[in-house]
């Protein structure tokens, strides 16, 4: 039996600039203009977007696609997180899907297990822990492969695609994970 089961979102837009930890700005950062993929420009996930200017922004900052103009990281969202978490520095992006449910990790390529580090590692293991009773995932993402972080171990769920399933089923006092494709 499924206890949570919730497919794989792009990082689509939201209306969060409400939200934003005051006092917080991207600035120097452009990690999110790595990681992910924006067909709206030709830019593959893991490589620099074209438009990007480093340590100053967006090129196009005043044309640049809906994607990009609605994503604010979970670093500027969240008050609780540190000067550590600022995508720069830890060496990936933060944000949530599924109304809060999921925390997705996306990684800097050049850095694939910086999450795995302190202070994140451990805090990705409580939060996937209080995270069982609230049916909750972690999801952390190298390009296209992604790994559930769970209280006990990490599961390498291998390439996964927007539309895919990812299905948390309880048992026997362990989480276990099932990846299922999108039909068709």
């Amino acid at each position: 039996m499924p206890i949570f089961s919730a497919r794989v979102m792009t990082a689509g837009p939201i209306d969060a600039a409400s939200l934003l930890v005051q006092g917080r700005e991207c600035g120097t950062c452009t990690m999110c203009c790595k990681v992910f993929r924006i067909p709206e420009v030709d830019k593959v996930a893991g490589q620099w977007c074209k438009f990007v200017v480093q340590g100053r922004g967006c090129g196009i900052h005043p044309t640049r696609p809906d994607v990009c103009r609605t994503f604010y990281c979970h670093y500027l969202r969240n008050p609780t997180l540190g000067p550590e978490w600022k995508p720069e520095r830890a060496k990936f992006v933060l944000y949530t899907e599924m109304g809060g449910k999921r925390l997705v990790v996306a990684a800097d390529p050049a850095a694939p297990s910086a999450w795995r580090n302190a202070p994140y590692y451990a805090l990705f293991k409580r939060m996937a822990l209080a995270g069982v009773a609230r049916n909750h995932q972690i999801l952390v993402f190298n390009g296209l492969r992604a790994t559930a972080v769970l209280p006990d171990r990490d599961v390498d769920l291998g390439s996964v695609e927007v539309g895919d399933e990812v299905i948390y089923h309880s048992g026997r006092g362990t989480i276990d994970v099932e990846l299922r494709r999108k039909a068709g």
